[in-house]
């Protein structure tokens, strides 16, 4: 049998993992372990954007993400960041390229941890003086 060729990449923000391989295009373009959801321009062009912009590379995209269950932007922006990783695997010299569109740079930015004394992790208790 003969092996499948595919291409992985890991992609974070917030507490937002998306696994992505790439593999030879087949009749299905597209296909997805979860769908994010559509209400938003932004999530829709998000996770395409690095395939969008490289159509010559033309590969059927699987992905899988988990966590970050309200906000589905974190999803969004993983799997944009998995897929331009698995596209420098398949193709280092696109680095270039995908560095200049700001696609490979993790966004670091995390949840600020709530402190004590206080009721969230800026929001404080309600002050009253009499």
């Amino acid at each position: 049998m003969a092996d499948l060729i595919q291409y992985y990449g890991t992609g974070r923000r917030k507490s937002s993992i998306a696994r992505v391989f790439l593999r030879p295009a087949a009749a299905n373009s597209l296909s997805t372990a979860r769908k994010l959801k559509s209400t938003s321009s932004r999530r829709n062009s998000a996770p395409r954007s690095p395939l969008a912009r490289h159509r010559r590379y033309r590969r059927d995209l699987r992905r899988a993400h988990h966590g970050s269950r309200r906000r589905h932007h974190g999803q969004a922006d993983a799997v944009k960041l998995g897929i331009a990783r698995a596209l420098m695997e398949f193709n280092p010299e696109l680095r270039k390229a995908l560095k200049a569109e700001n696609l490979v740079t993790r966004d670091s930015r995390g949840k600020e941890r709530k402190k004590y004394g206080q009721k969230g992790a800026r929001a404080r208790f309600q002050f009253s003086k009499r």
